[in-house]
């Protein structure tokens, strides 16, 4: 069964899809079957967001419960395989 994935950004739009296409092809890669939603933080607050594991590339509201990657190394390039590696080993639990 597909880990679900759900990744957040501030308008649910471009920096997520640009997030979620990479997060694709690096679990793909490593032989881990996900499916990869987007949203924005807005879709958060009601607390009716289901998943295995939130990547956020903005500020997640503390009381989310699902675990929570940040997802800056998405957009800086900084660190962004250790954060890879992350989410294959946070999927993989």
């Amino acid at each position: 069964m597909a880990k679900q994935v759900l990744v957040i950004c501030g308008t649910g739009v471009a920096t997520s899809t640009v997030v979620a296409t990479k997060i694709k092809e690096h679990c793909a890669a490593q032989g881990v079957d996900v499916d990869v939603r987007q949203g924005k933080v807005m879709d958060l607050l009601g607390g009716h967001a289901s998943a295995d594991l939130i990547v956020a590339t903005t500020q997640v509201p503390a009381d989310v419960t699902i675990p929570v990657i940040a997802g800056l190394p998405f957009l800086t390039g900084m660190g962004l395989d250790s954060t890879l590696d992350q989410i294959v080993a946070a999927l993989r639990d």
